[in-house]
């Protein structure tokens, strides 16, 4: 894993204890659908079949997705064995992941 997608692992995990993200497919299109999805981490290695179910519909939303880190990765970071994808629920939370994504840090 690269320091960039260490920092965005990182952030997830404050986000999860923060209770400001949604962990897994079906939790980050209830968000997309209500409206309160503000990015989507979706893992590297994420299954056709999961990007499937998200893909679209972030793309629909015009909600921004990045793709970063394994899905054992991400899993790890939220207590799971794996996980396809994690959605961000907070503008700062999801401000901070983006310039950590793209290598600027964890501040936003």
């Amino acid at each position: 894993m690269t320091e960039r997608g260490d920092a965005v692992l990182r952030l997830i995990g404050l986000g999860l204890r923060g209770r400001l993200v949604a962990v897994g497919v079906d939790r980050t299109r209830e968000a997309a659908f209500k409206g309160t999805l503000r990015l989507a981490i979706v893992a590297s290695d994420a299954s056709p079949n999961s990007r499937d179910k998200i893909v679209p519909l972030l793309t629909g939303r015009g909600v921004t997705m990045i793709e970063t880190a394994s899905a054992d990765e991400l899993g790890r970071v939220v207590g799971r064995a794996a996980t396809a994808v994690v959605g961000v629920l907070d503008v700062k939370l999801a401000r901070g992941v983006r310039a950590a994504h793209r290598g600027q840090g964890e501040t936003g």
